[in-house]
């Protein structure tokens, strides 16, 4: 397996810090701390400061006011009981020789890595017990040659202070929940190692390999809409050329968007009769408002007529002419008698005239949702067919068409992936990043708890068949390592996020592909609770670690205070600032957008410490960088 590089971040230390000062010193039997006896008491009390704490405790032994010891927790009932692991410790002993002392007294192996974890809990005064000590210099011992041993003492520093389980599947989450770069390695290494493998379940492997491609690919979404609007013009477009027409109708066919027996002059008809008003459509889909027409009885015509006005009335996926069209062709049906035939002939034009129309439509309105969330692709795929999962029909589209051999469709292929990056703005990123993150499946234990969730979209997500994966027992090992990496970082997300008082933390990891390029995108949100127990907009700060093709390591560290937003953007290219001025204006007119003052917006070098060069430092953290503070 090809070892991944990535670099890491640290996420936590504001946390840190207010844990240690504002929450009370927890204590649990075993535990092994340094602290100093600063008051005695009657009965062999005491007043003991550790760290930023004091504690009142019962000592085994008389002690001295003044000196300093490591105690360890003997009992933590209606009295803590401490006793002493070693004796009085001069200022002047060094940490070397206390942690020798503490060693040799607690029976440890005086290795390095032990020592390398000792003197790490000496230094943050954090109580630890002796198995989590013997634990953790069996992971120091085996850390993986792009886990840096800051990165995984950091991690163990998290799991004592959270009184997380001291377990290893905790360790590595918090580990590569860290990094900033290595994600899309990690997905690509996956998709590499479960694509070899020939002793899966087929169902597994297929279903799995389609979600990671997905997450992979997050515009073919959009891309296959091009395809599928062009494609639907050309079929109903009667100066199209028939060699034309019938490749479209094939490529519609192969993606399994109409029905295979459906021909040139049939398949309008065809789709009428697979539209069905009993299928749980979303509520605003032109195809369910079909499958009600063709169903209705001549004795509900006005009942349907009214549903149709307001359709048109609130659909902002059609233009005030292409609405005004068809109110004009309802006004004309109900001229009409009100029998069976007019009622499905009306049904089958106004499918057609609404075919024609969102087609035209798709190009300038790609990331646009109406008031329902629909998109045009999602309204034309409605009323072609109605029962289809719209993801799994626009990837098809998409593979369909970069299989085809027929010039027509690969000048297609060509032409929806020009439109979608001529397309790219601000929706477009959000588009994407849903994508990701909603096939990673990342939220999927609190999904499952909400009763507005869908169970079988759920289902399909990454996560949740990682799990069923890493249950079979013969999973050859490559892939089982590939499978526990992503894993891990997935879940090292939802531990890295967390609540702290009116304080929250939120960590994403990305992977992230753009027309052919990857980029490792991290985000680390700060910011605070409102009374209302919502996320207050007024007041953040946003943290985007991104490794680019072209830019390479960038960060972008946004503040927002009182909706007056500052960005600085770290990174090494020279040409940065001149590239970025003209983007200047239409950022500040989308934070306007949103009630939001751009205060300004200013590029520095991400200069790192020391002569290395760039190349040579590519474990160093955001927070060796001159001028890049992370502290939030």
């Amino acid at each position: 397996m090809n070892r991944l590089t990535s670099t890491s971040f640290n996420p936590i230390q504001p946390q840190q810090q207010t844990l240690q000062t504002n929450q009370a010193l927890t204590l649990r039997e075993g535990q092994v701390f340094h602290g100093t006896i600063k008051q005695l008491y009657p009965d062999q009390m005491a007043e003991i400061q550790v760290g930023g704490h004091k504690l009142i405790a019962k000592l085994e032994v008389p002690l001295t006011a003044g000196d300093a010891h490591f105690f360890q927790v003997a009992s933590t009932g209606a009295q803590t009981e401490l006793k002493v692991v070693t004796g009085p410790m001069p200022q002047a002993m060094g940490t070397q020789q206390q942690m020798a002392q503490l060693l040799q007294s607690m029976n440890l192996p005086q290795t390095k890595e032990m020592q390398q974890v000792m003197g790490h809990f000496l230094k943050t005064q954090m109580p630890i017990t002796r198995e989590q000590l013997l634990q953790a210099e069996a992971w120091m011992k085996v850390l993986p040659q792009e886990v840096t041993k800051q990165d995984a003492l950091s991690a163990m520093q998290r799991m004592v202070e959270l009184k997380m389980p001291f377990t290893n599947d905790v360790f590595q989450a918090l580990v590569q929940g860290a990094k900033t770069t290595g994600m899309n390695a990690a997905l690509q290494n996956f998709i590499s190692q479960l694509t070899n493998e020939t002793n899966l379940n087929n169902e597994l492997k297929t279903s799995l390999l389609t979600q990671v491609q997905t997450i992979a690919k997050p515009l073919d979404n959009e891309m296959g809409g091009v395809i599928l609007a062009r494609a639907v013009q050309t079929l109903t477009d009667a100066s199209a050329s028939t060699t034309n027409r019938q490749q479209a109708l094939m490529l519609l066919k192969e993606a399994g968007v109409i029905p295979q027996t459906a021909s040139m002059t049939n398949w309008q008809s065809q789709l009428a009769q697979t539209t069905s008003p009993s299928l749980p459509l979303q509520p605003g889909q032109a195809g369910q408002l079909i499958g009600q027409i063709m169903t209705a009885k001549p004795e509900d015509s006005t009942q349907i007529i009214q549903q149709v006005r307001n359709f048109l009335q609130n659909e902002k996926l059609l233009t005030a002419e292409q609405k005004n069209q068809l109110n004009q062709m309802v006004e004309r049906f109900t001229q009409l008698p009100q029998t069976k035939q007019t009622i499905e002939v009306f049904a089958r034009q106004l499918q057609d005239q609404l075919l024609k129309a969102f087609s035209m439509n798709n190009d300038n309105r790609l990331f646009t949702q109406n008031d329902s969330g629909l998109a045009v692709k999602d309204q034309l795929l409605s009323l072609l067919k109605p029962d289809a999962i719209n993801d799994t029909v626009m990837r098809n589209l998409v593979r369909s068409s970069a299989e085809s051999s027929q010039p027509a469709i690969q000048s297609l292929l060509t032409e929806a992936e020009a439109i979608v990056r001529n397309a790219v703005d601000g929706r477009m990123a959000e588009q994407a990043i849903k994508t990701v993150l909603k096939g990673l499946g990342i939220s999927y234990e609190a999904a499952l708890n909400s009763k507005a969730s869908d169970v079988h979209s759920l289902a399909q997500s990454v996560k949740p068949q990682l799990l069923s994966l890493l249950q079979d027992a013969q999973l050859p090992p490559a892939l089982r390592e590939s499978a526990e990496l992503l894993m891990a970082r997935m879940n090292g997300m939802q531990l890295l996020s967390g609540e702290n008082g009116h304080q929250h933390q939120l960590i994403m990891q990305l992977p992230l592909e753009f027309f052919g390029r990857q980029m490792d995108a991290t985000l680390q949100w700060n910011g605070r609770m409102g009374k209302d127990g919502k996320i207050d907009a007024n007041f953040a700060r946003i943290l985007f670690y991104l490794n680019m093709e072209s830019l390479h390591e960038t960060v972008i560290d946004m503040q927002v205070q009182n909706r007056v937003v500052t960005i600085t953007v770290f990174n090494d290219d020279p040409q940065l600032s001149m590239l970025a001025e003209p983007l200047k204006q239409s950022l500040k007119g989308g934070l306007s957008d949103k009630e939001y003052q751009l205060s300004g917006v200013f590029i520095k070098s991400l200069e790192r410490k020391g002569p290395e060069k760039a190349t040579q430092n590519s474990k160093k953290t955001p927070e060796q960088w001159n001028g890049v503070d992370i502290r939030v």
